[in-house]
């Protein structure tokens, strides 16, 4: 069989025993959920699939290892009508088989109602790895709303935690800009979660902004985010209470980041004011002063 026009090569060949692989006709496939193998332009692409993009360089990557090793994992299908099939998981591996140039693809084919095929796409999906933050989030959504699923059933399905399913699902409230900015890497899912703290989109963006323009950490972000729900406040010579600047929040925040100690910031009306940097020994005095180039001899 020549490597390059069958998707079955090596891969699985590695894991079954040719002596006991017997290779089953797609109707004997259909009977009993077993594997055949399945001309690839008699397989349609899943209306169910939750994810809707697809790294092209991964795939090329994954298409090249598939020319060398085979399909190691089996996609799933379900046959439709005129002897056509409907792929219910394992796109990646689909496409980068198309790339590779094969003709005909190795496949479990089972039988699924379309609840059952878009929960089994859906759960199948959420195992990957490779998922972002958003794309986690917009799945265990579709679980719950398209597949009548509670937090807790879908955490007993999935092997997740409540609490952490209710995580990914709170980030779909966020601003579309932000939402795209985790599907994109350029914020993590741990700089998300500080942001979902505030009610205010508004916020919500501003902090966002000075993440991205700041390359801030996410326990800078955390410390910006309880600075701006629990400002600092001093009293002015009249008694009235004052607001430090963001900047100055930020300033402190960074300072307190780099030392790895407690720093507080005082300003006044006028302009003036302190730092304060806290120590708890001697060798802690030593570390600060040595970060801040200061000989204490």
């Amino acid at each position: 069989m020549n490597a390059k026009k069958s998707a079955l090569g090596r891969g699985l060949g590695a894991l079954i025993d040719d002596a006991k692989y017997e290779k089953r006709t797609i109707d004997e496939a259909i009977s009993t959920n077993a594997i055949a193998e399945i001309e690839m332009n008699l397989i349609d692409a899943n209306p169910f699939q939750p994810r809707k993009e697809f790294d092209e360089e991964a795939l090329k990557e994954l298409a090249e290892s598939i020319t060398q090793l085979g399909i190691i994992q089996p996609i799933t299908v379900k046959q439709s009508e005129n002897g056509r099939f409907l792929l219910i998981s394992g796109e990646r591996r689909f496409r980068a088989s198309k790339i590779a140039g094969f003709n005909k693809i190795i496949a479990f084919v089972r039988d699924a109602d379309d609840q059952g095929l878009l929960e089994m796409a859906l759960v199948e999906n959420i195992q990957r790895e490779d998922l972002n933050s958003l794309e986690i989030a917009v799945t265990y959504q579709r679980l719950i709303e398209e597949c009548s699923l509670t937090q807790e059933k879908l955490s007993d399905r999935v092997g997740k935690k409540r609490a952490t399913i209710t995580n990914y699902i709170r980030l779909l409230k966020l601003p579309a800009e932000i939402q795209v900015g985790v599907r994109d890497n350029r914020i993590s899912m741990g700089h998300a979660r500080a942001l979902i703290s505030f009610e205010n989109a508004d916020t919500q963006l501003k902090i966002y902004h000075r993440i991205i323009n700041e390359g801030l950490s996410v326990r800078n972000t955390e410390a910006l985010v309880r600075e701006v729900n629990f400002p600092a406040r001093k009293e002015d010579n009249k008694g009235k209470t004052l607001q430090l600047p963001m900047q100055y929040l930020s300033f402190k925040n960074n300072l307190n980041s780099w030392l790895n100690t407690k720093v507080d910031l005082k300003r006044s009306e006028n302009g003036k004011g302190s730092i304060i940097i806290s120590f708890n020994s001697e060798d802690e005095f030593r570390r600060i002063s040595e970060k801040l180039s200061v000989d204490v001899k």
